[in-house]
């Protein structure tokens, strides 16, 4: 692949300045922008800006382009389904619609088979899912983690703990949700037992701590967990984790809801990160990824959970839309038949660079991840741990500034998401451009 020249007017350039200003006056200040990038056309995991910059992605809008910017395929599948035609509501019947849970019965990480409910987003999947745990086990109660993040409407937004910010002024939100620490084997919240890991310490707390003080387990309906962490810094939790919580799970007919959100659709190198652990959950929340860009969200349920519901008991307008399911058809066949084996491929050169990058940085005190789901966490030093996020900060706007698009996680980790079609040549440059951007940030 023959590069071209990245950076040829200091952005936000004129052009994107101008919009920029447009964009203050009348669209909600509540939008968080890291930076001023200003899209006018991308091409598979190259993107370029208004006063025509081209930057390598690595943000994929939020893991949303999995199958990179305009598949021509994706392009012709929503293109020769708008001139059938566009919309019609839940309440009446589609066959792309079928098709598509159809397709997501067959990937899910379940051996049982599933319904599914078609929504538009990823806050809605898990709405769709909490109701869909209390409507079936009778119970009111939930478990979450800190550092999640679930959403933002009422009902998720209860479970999301990644950011103050996102909670600030909206009390109440929904009741009953009770938040553990994330097993995260790097800093970990409780000790560590003998012969055990973050994921027992985890568990533990709340078989010895939880239930038996605060918190009746036959009063709980689920557990809702994304299994890497996204947000909350792209934390992978300690290898026991999963194996004990299902048997917790179990023990105590709780359902384990996993939100793979962001982490779902091949990500990771499988079709759901909870696979990694051998572990299946009784529903699972998918959007972003599925569709390549178009809205599109899905709660897939074992059956014997799903059928519970009765006609009325949820439902929604655009769930099921044409476009967004032929969409996901055609992005289903293009990460089963090579993008998901990329991720895997692509992620584990990207995860060997990046720890070969950090013998050279002190101030890279973790890189992680599964697939192209990889983080680098900056610290003030590797033996205290300290979280430095105006480093952090400061490398993102540079990697900005030299044709590189990133966003932060966490309190201090800068999280690497590209689309899943990303080819080698693309990885290695957006790595060279990462490594100045740390390199001038670091005063080297």
């Amino acid at each position: 692949m023959t590069r071209t020249t990245r950076i040829i007017t200091t952005p936000p350039g004129p052009k994107a300045q101008a919009i920029l200003e447009r964009d203050s006056r009348v669209l909600s200040p509540s939008y968080a922008r890291d930076y001023g990038f200003v899209m006018d056309h991308g091409k598979g995991a190259q993107v370029w800006d208004v006063d025509g910059n081209r930057y390598i992605d690595f943000a994929a809008g939020i893991a949303v382009n999995s199958t990179g910017h305009s598949h021509p395929e994706i392009v012709k599948a929503i293109q020769e389904q708008a001139e059938k035609f566009i919309h019609i509501s839940s309440d009446y019947y589609h066959e792309v619609m079928v098709r598509v849970a159809e397709r997501i019965d067959e990937i899910a990480p379940m051996k049982e088979d599933v319904t599914v409910f078609l929504a538009n987003s990823g806050t809605e999947s898990v709405e769709a899912a909490i109701k869909l745990a209390r409507y079936a086990t009778g119970r009111q109660r939930f478990i979450g983690f800190l550092g999640g993040f679930h959403g933002r409407s009422m009902g998720s937004l209860s479970f999301t703990a990644s950011k103050f910010t996102q909670q600030e002024r909206f009390f109440p939100t929904m009741p009953g949700v009770w938040h553990v620490p994330f097993p995260d084997p790097y800093r970990p919240v409780f000790p560590i037992p003998q012969d055990g890991d973050a994921g027992d310490a985890v568990v533990d707390y709340m078989e010895n701590v939880l239930f038996p003080e605060a918190l009746p387990p036959e009063e709980v309906a689920a557990v809702l967990v994304e299994p890497i962490q996204g947000e909350g810094g792209y934390i992978v939790p300690a290898p026991n984790f999963f194996p004990r919580l299902r048997r917790m799970c179990d023990q105590h007919g709780i359902l384990l809801i996993a939100d793979e959100v962001q982490s779902g659709v091949g990500r990771t190198g499988k079709w759901w990160a909870i696979q990694h652990w051998n572990v299946e959950p009784d529903i699972v929340c998918i959007a972003k990824g599925i569709a390549s860009g178009v809205p599109m969200g899905a709660m897939a349920a074992r059956k014997s959970v799903g059928q519970k519901w009765k006609a009325g008991a949820h439902g929604n307008t655009y769930g099921g839309n044409p476009l967004a399911c032929v969409s996901a058809l055609k992005t289903i066949e293009l990460v089963k038949n090579g993008y998901m084996q990329n991720a895997a491929a692509m992620g584990e050169y990207m995860l060997d660079a990046l720890d070969e990058m950090q013998t050279r940085h002190p101030s890279i005190g973790q890189v992680r991840g599964r697939g192209l789901m990889v983080a680098t966490e900056f610290v003030t030093d590797c033996a205290t741990k300290g979280p430095v996020p105006q480093l952090r900060n400061a490398v993102i706007h540079r990697c900005f500034e030299k044709g590189l698009l990133t966003l932060g996680c966490g309190r201090c980790a800068i999280r690497f998401m590209p689309p899943l079609m990303i080819e080698k040549e693309l990885v290695e440059e957006g790595l060279e451009i990462f490594e100045s951007a740390l390199s001038e940030v670091e005063g080297r």
